[in-house]
């Protein structure tokens, strides 16, 4: 089982279904830091309850091998939550993440269920962490209030697929038919100091289309990415881990500016370029998501 505390990187997050113990069990083999076992939209309306059981069952067997276990419930408004949460909290999950978020009512009611949930197996209040799912256009109005709503929310996660379909748009490899959505997101995400997650890359297949993606993601200012298939994590995980340039350079930008500091100095010329206190900033935020 994971500890409740323990920090993870979540640059790669990957669905797996909920009803497949066998595909559970292959998780410990593969590059991902986050596993997503869903209970919403990786399964069948007829296959929901068993789900439930299955999801329990591997929460409390399976070796994660100390990756994040978050569980996918349904959408609040399907009325299944409280089975849900109710079922698989005694497996301990790291999380839980709540689809289809629309208003801060949504999140409190998870967290309600999940509060119940900790109270039951005798773990500390709080240590359940939540995660919000962006993905429809009301969702995307209130972000304001959905990043206020509770202590327990660690991150939003931004999808694409179910906003284009309630906005009417038409999805493209370019995905500018999201982008005022997906710049939202993660800017609220920012602004209430939660992780931002970006959207799924639904062809499996096209690794360059996933990379080129993954690093426009991370420009954008996401920390990760959800994904749908198992090869395309080591791909997600590379295009938000600093490589070892950007890392030599902000440790020497680190060290260039706490000598300027020292002198007297404010605003300074590093490597032909200007620095001050968010170009400082930057460079410990790439320092701090360096994986050791």
């Amino acid at each position: 089982m994971s500890a409740t505390n323990t920090v993870f990187p979540r640059r790669s997050l990957l669905f797996m279904p909920g009803d497949s113990l066998r595909k559970m069990q292959k998780a410990a083999i593969w590059e991902v830091d986050t596993v997503i076992l869903d209970l919403e939209d990786a399964v069948a309306q007829s296959q929901k309850e068993a789900a439930r059981a299955i999801t329990a069952e591997a929460l409390a067997t399976v070796d994660f091998g100390g990756r994040e276990r978050l569980v996918r419930v349904n959408a609040v408004s399907s009325g299944l939550p409280a089975a849900e949460v109710a079922a698989t909290g005694g497996g301990r999950p790291d999380g839980y993440i709540v689809p289809k978020v629309e208003d801060p009512a949504d999140l409190h009611a998870v967290a309600h269920f999940v509060s119940q949930a900790e109270r039951d197996h005798h773990l500390p209040e709080g240590s359940i962490r939540l995660f919000a799912m962006i993905e429809t256009a009301l969702g995307v109005m209130n972000l304001r209030e959905i990043a206020a709503a509770t202590p327990r929310l660690a991150g939003l996660i931004f999808g694409a697929e179910d906003l284009a379909g309630d906005i009417g748009s038409i999805r493209t490899l370019a995905a500018w038919e999201v982008f005022y959505a997906r710049s939202a997101v993660v800017t609220a995400a920012a602004a209430y100091r939660l992780q931002a997650f970006d959207m799924i890359f639904a062809d499996f297949n096209d690794d360059a289309g996933l990379e080129a993606e993954s690093r426009f993601a991370r420009q954008l200012g996401y920390t990760g990415k959800t994904c749908i298939h198992p090869n395309q994590t080591p791909i997600i995980n590379r295009a938000f881990s600093p490589d070892a340039a950007e890392v030599e350079r902000a440790q020497r930008l680190v060290v260039a500016f706490a000598a300027q500091q020292a002198a007297g100095a404010g605003a300074f010329t590093f490597e032909g370029k200007m620095v001050d206190m968010p170009m400082l900033r930057a460079a410990q935020r790439i320092l701090a998501r360096t994986i050791q």
